[in-house]
């Protein structure tokens, strides 16, 4: 069995309400955040198997297609690859917020789903993403939780705190 890292992708591997961007709905929106290609890098050299799972209601409320969200996913692996930096697989929930959902965070589905598919430890895996939904939807699954951000207030329940992931990379690969 392997080892992984899933991350959420708004708000850890790219910006959204930023200046520049408040949603990510073409692949013009998207911009990595800083230090984020080293940080997968370092996992991936690392051994880690690098997911990405993301929340995307705008494709179940209509304000961008699936083939949209597939443009925006390909830029975000041509933008990692420019760094050397892979993820080995993406999941999305397209359902609409507030609506029950199977895949939803902080539903576990998606890491679920990723860890039985590419055969994850779930254990001494780690959830790193920047919002409550993100946290309870690592532990749902058994895994360790990292929450990405300043705002403490935002913090609650994550096993461990790290103001970006590249900090949080540098402390998993001793680094």
């Amino acid at each position: 069995m392997h080892e992984a890292v899933f991350l959420d992708r708004d708000g850890v591997i790219n910006e959204v309400l930023s200046k520049r961007v408040k949603f990510v709905n073409s692949p013009d929106d998207f911009h990595l955040l800083e230090g984020v290609g080293a940080a997968i890098r370092k996992l991936n050299d690392a051994g880690y198997k690098v997911f990405v799972v993301t929340n995307q209601g705008g494709v179940g409320l209509g304000f961008m297609s699936e083939r949209a969200l597939r443009e925006v996913h390909g830029k975000m692996v041509d933008d990692l690859g420019s760094y050397g930096a892979r993820v080995d697989d993406i999941a999305y929930c397209p359902d609409r917020p507030g609506t029950h959902s199977r895949c939803r965070k902080p539903a576990p589905a998606m890491i679920l789903d990723l860890a039985e598919k590419h055969d994850i430890d779930l254990a001494p895996s780690f959830m790193v993403g920047d919002r409550e939904p993100d946290i309870q939807a690592g532990t749902n699954a058994g895994a360790r939780t990292v929450f990405i951000g300043q705002d403490e207030k935002r913090r609650t329940g994550a096993d461990f705190h790290f103001p970006d992931l590249l900090s949080f990379s540098n402390w998993l690969t001793d680094g």
